[in-house]
């Protein structure tokens, strides 16, 4: 197996003030042929105007951050780059904090401290379309869209995520299936996000299983 080139790797910058988590985060990255760090940023101030210059494809985006925090940071941020995803990294099991981070613009949720395996696993759903979080995390967001006792998963969808599923069952590439349905690939991104919370699963496989089971 050929190693990845570098414009094939993903270009990923990380926002930290902790200067040895920061050097942590960078160090997993860097060990994996499939990313590269683009940029390092100690505060939100600092990232806003980096980033705008430097594009990264995902920024790992500590929460709390001196000034600015993070959630702060990706809202500003998300307008501007929106082919950008933010993965959030935070001590703290705060419900405020996640539906904050995840209603500006936010991918992914995870706890620290963050395993290497965890973090380039997380770094890979995102990328591809998911929404990676710690359980506990996914269980928070889970229990919150819970009001009464649930229709069948395959009925919560709309007509819009029924056509995303059946693509990426067909084997469409992401890409290949925002251009079926006349869609960005931010958009299609969109569609599965709400796919995933909406079936309580978390990756592109288990949404596909579900639908060839229950189709």
């Amino acid at each position: 197996m050929t190693r990845k080139n570098k414009a094939e790797t993903l270009a990923i910058a990380v926002v930290e003030d902790d200067p040895r988590v920061r050097s942590s985060l960078i160090e997993i990255l860097s060990q994996d042929s499939g990313c590269r760090c683009v940029g390092d940023y100690a505060s939100g101030e600092d990232a806003v105007v980096g980033l705008v210059k430097h594009s990264a494809r995902i920024v790992i985006m500590d929460i709390h951050l001196p000034g600015m925090d993070g959630v702060e940071c990706v809202r500003q941020l998300a307008p501007i780059c929106p082919d950008t995803q933010f993965l959030m990294l935070t001590v703290a099991k705060d419900s405020d904090n996640l539906f904050n981070a995840l209603a500006a613009g936010a991918s992914g949720y995870l706890l620290k401290p963050v395993r290497a395996k965890e973090l380039l696993d997380a770094v890979r759903d995102v990328d591809q379309g998911g929404a990676p979080m710690t359980s506990s995390i996914a269980r928070r967001v889970v229990a919150a869209f819970y009001r009464k006792p649930a229709a069948p998963k395959g009925e919560l969808l709309s007509e819009r995520e029924q056509q995303v599923l059946k693509l990426l069952s067909d084997g469409l590439l992401y890409k290949q299936a925002a251009s079926e349905m006349g869609v960005s690939v931010n958009t299609l991104c969109e569609y599965i996000r709400r796919i995933y919370r909406k079936l309580q699963v978390h990756s592109r496989q288990e949404a596909v299983d579900h639908y060839r089971k229950h189709r």
